[in-house]
């Protein structure tokens, strides 16, 4: 692979808060429009589809979310972390992600008919067919939006990104309501996600390259597949619950469950993912000033406590309002899984940055462990949910199972690299005892005002106020962590020069398609 240009975006002695701040900006504002913007097309797509339909489809995502889990082996992600200079390793990431995703599309192509009746809606395996064309092009998009990842390269993964979801939105809105049912969404999605990789190839910081080192080949497996190992028992620990339910319970009750679940990854998809997005390749920095990093860790987590507990209390606490005005009185079933879901929306967003936490230190063993054990638990409580009390009691194990294994357990393991759990007690009492006191108060609100829009309304008030309050509590400890940061360079000249010749290229870099 080789990187052209000679201007530079970014001055070489940027600190790591102002490039990380820029890129986080950044991405939170895109997941922030794709998500908030797309949610009327949602709505009108769950009130066309229903909930048979929507189960159906329901079914054809949790198998691409399957098969991507693991899609290419996890190398991608060594681009962020790599400690030398990422232009050895490019090419041979790129060869090994856009093979692997070729292998996993055709088993995915001849498994389809058995993975739909297991699921229990036959019907499901045209579409999964199609939808898992997803596949191929996220091997082709892993490499660039790892580098773009590398250099805090946000505001150019945000056009694509852009593209991606309004593209494939629309499409799939239009064959929706011309009558092509589940497999409209699909053939949207698809093309959305071609017009994206195309994208992400023309808005790459230089040029990638395909090309294999069969050293750099054994070095990337022997760090990617303990992490997609864990990345596919994670996303059994994510999906298996809608298979469980579409098992025993049916598709209808699927489509009640998938929909559910949909609304509570809104957190997830606002606050998680712009934070992955950033988190991980500033961390890589701190590698080796073990007091920066603890500190880091425990101030974000804080942070993250502060926004993440309020945000999900209001949605428990409003789920029958928010389901019967947004979506309609049809969908009111799923209300009450709903809150249990949020609350399970929550737990994700502190596992998943504990879990990048762990990879940036290349503890890959340990959250395969985790996410085995985690398994193993949850598909029995699972079970034994589902036969007491239906979708509800699914969800409900569900958030046991996180709250009562997974968290003792990391937080046992953050203990013994430093980072004490009386330091993350202090910065989480009050946001869990403020986020107790908004669910409190929505719930109140759900129930005794009328209409739903009004109760959503004073709802949401609780919740700015109390994300407000606490963020203002913080102000010192943010900005005492920026004030670090500050005095941090982007790059570290020992172990990370490449990166910043790769954002020298932002600007100056190769005209035209990024093209292999």
């Amino acid at each position: 692979m080789k990187w052209r240009g000679t201007r530079r975006s970014q001055p070489v002695n940027s600190s790591l808060a102002e490039r990380a701040s820029r890129a986080f900006g950044w991405s939170f504002a895109s997941n922030a429009v794709a998500r908030l913007g797309s949610v009327p097309i949602t709505i009108v797509l769950a009130r066309l589809l229903g909930p048979h339909e929507y189960g159906t489809f329901a079914v054809a995502l949790v198998a691409l979310t399957a098969v991507l889990s693991f899609n290419d082996l996890g190398v991608s992600m060594a681009i962020v972390r790599w400690p030398g200079d990422p232009a050895e390793i490019v090419p041979t990431v790129a060869t090994l992600s856009v093979s692997c995703s070729l292998v996993t599309y055709a088993g995915c192509f001849l498994a389809a008919p058995a993975f739909a009746s297991g699921m229990g809606a036959p019907a499901a395996a045209g579409v999964i067919r199609v939808l898992a064309l997803n596949v191929v092009l996220d091997g082709f998009t892993g490499t660039p939006v790892a580098v773009m990842q590398r250099c805090f390269s946000q505001n150019r993964k945000a056009i694509a990104d852009q593209v991606y979801t309004w593209l494939g939105a629309l499409l799939s809105l239009v064959l929706v309501w011309r009558g092509f049912g589940a497999m409209g969404m699909a053939i949207g999605w698809v093309i959305g996600a071609a017009v994206g990789t195309a994208l992400y190839w023309m808005l790459c910081p230089g040029r990638v390259r395909f090309g294999f080192d069969r050293g750099k080949a054994g070095e990337l497996c022997r760090f990617g597949l303990p992490l997609a190992g864990s990345a596919l028992v994670l996303f059994g620990v994510t999906s298996v619950d809608q298979f469980v339910v579409g098992n025993l319970l049916g598709t209808t009750a699927l489509g009640y469950y998938a929909l559910a679940l949909n609304l509570a990854t809104w957190p997830v998809n606002v606050i998680s993912w712009p934070t992955r997005a950033v988190v991980p390749a500033v961390f890589s920095r701190l590698q080796h000033d073990q007091q920066g990093l603890s500190g880091g860790f425990v101030s974000v987590s804080g942070l993250l406590g502060s926004v993440t507990l309020p945000f999900c209390a209001v949605m428990a606490g409003t789920a029958v309002p928010l389901l019967g005005l947004v979506y309609g009185a049809r969908w009111l079933p799923a209300a009450h899984v709903l809150a249990w879901l949020a609350a399970v929306a929550a737990l994700r967003i502190l596992f998943e940055y504990v879990y990048d936490f762990f990879v940036v230190l290349a503890r890959t063993r340990f959250v395969f462990t985790v996410q085995v054990v985690w398994l193993l638990v949850l598909v029995p409580a699972l079970v034994i949910g589902a036969h007491a009390d239906g979708i509800s009691g699914a969800g409900a194990s569900e958030c046991a199972v996180g709250a009562c294994v997974v968290l003792p357990w990391y937080l046992g393991k953050l203990g013994t690299i430093g980072i004490r759990r009386m330091a993350l007690a202090a910065r989480f009492w009050l946001p869990l005892a403020v986020a107790a006191a908004v669910f409190t108060a929505a719930a109140f609100a759900s129930a005794h005002i009328r209409p739903d829009l009004a109760a959503l309304a004073v709802s949401g008030m609780f919740g700015v106020i109390a994300i407000g309050a606490l963020g203002y509590r913080m102000r010192g400890e943010i900005e005492k962590l920026r004030a670090d940061f500050r005095q941090r360079p982007a790059g570290d000249p020992d172990a990370d020069s490449a990166e910043l010749a790769v954002a020298g290229s932002l600007t100056g870099g190769s005209s035209g398609h990024h093209s292999a």
